[in-house]
């Protein structure tokens, strides 16, 4: 049993909760998720089974796209919905269409973010959210992301009343927090805000097109098709660079060889895929830190 399963997430699981239900439906520990989602989060969460655990992190480290609803007029806790109230603010005058979609366009590009107190990024070995339960503020590492694309999902022409709500489609890079993204939404539009609602439409290479429900996961493994819903591993590299090799090779590549940087990947920085000529993904290689010219294997995928 190996590849890659695109859930759809419900509302109510962490992520983790998610792999522990998929290891009783299938029958197997070696399953892993591809970043975490929050309880109310739902849409696409990657979940790796078998020798497709190995690449999860490249997964993760893929691009994301999301539909969220910010609402203004409050903040929370959070960010989300699910938080304390902290700070209130009435809307007290009508926000033009042209004043939202420029403050949109205002946040795409790269920008930093300072994660929330509620998440899971790490200070000092411990996460952020262990140190907010016990009410403990910790200075946050602020961080780079990059919004590639954000646009408004309303067509009102104006917006008013105590509270505002619009949604939003927004492309970005790995480490992008959308509930940061919607404060930072009400800070240029100068209310408290958070995000009331968020799904994920994309991770990676995969869209809630590809998805599956439990349910619909459960039924497969019981009628013995489990087969015609796993992914190849290959789909989930499709994004990164690919060096074609022949058999020969192939046999080196399976041992750990080093190999020759081709030319056409000089400029490449980050892992690079070694593959078949009928496209298996063999092994993931980088630049070697110390031997200009060859790259080394980071992961032998496939050495049988």
């Amino acid at each position: 049993m190996e590849g890659i399963i695109p859930l759809y997430k419900p509302a109510g699981m962490t992520s983790h909760d998610c792999v522990y239900k998929l290891r009783m439906i299938l029958k197997t520990k070696k399953v892993g998720h591809t970043g975490t989602l929050d309880p109310d989060v739902t849409g696409v969460l990657p979940i790796c089974v078998g020798k497709a655990t190995k690449i999860a992190e490249y997964i993760t480290d893929a691009g994301k796209a999301y539909e969220g609803e910010v609402t203004i007029g409050f903040s929370t806790t959070t960010e989300d919905a699910s938080g304390e109230v902290i700070e209130r603010k009435v809307v007290d005058r009508t926000i033009s269409r042209e004043e939202i979609e420029q403050v949109l366009q205002s946040l795409q590009g790269e920008i930093q973010q300072t994660p929330p107190m509620y998440s899971a990024v790490k200070v000092g070995g411990v996460r952020l959210y262990e140190y907010a339960r016990k009410g403990i503020e910790v200075e946050r590492p602020t961080r780079q992301i990059t919004i590639y694309s954000i646009e408004l999902l309303d067509e009102r022409k104006e917006f008013s009343g105590e509270t505002i709500t619009f949604r939003f489609k927004v492309q970005c890079s790995k480490g992008t927090y959308i509930r940061t993204l919607a404060v930072m939404i009400g800070e240029r539009l100068g209310y408290p805000a958070h995000m009331s609602w968020l799904k994920r439409t994309q991770s990676a290479s995969y869209t809630l097109e590809d998805c599956l429900t439990f349910e619909e996961i459960e039924n497969k493994m019981e009628e013995g098709r489990l087969d015609e819903i796993l992914k190849p591993l290959e789909s989930a590299l499709s994004h990164l660079p690919k060096m074609r090799i022949n058999d020969k090779v192939a046999e080196k590549v399976k041992n750990g060889a080093l190999l020759k940087e081709p030319p056409y990947l000089k400029s490449i920085n980050g892992p690079i895929i070694a593959e078949t000529a009928d496209g298996l993904a063999l092994a993931i290689y980088e630049k070697h830190p110390n031997k200009p010219g060859l790259l080394k294997p980071v992961k032998v995928l496939r050495n049988e």
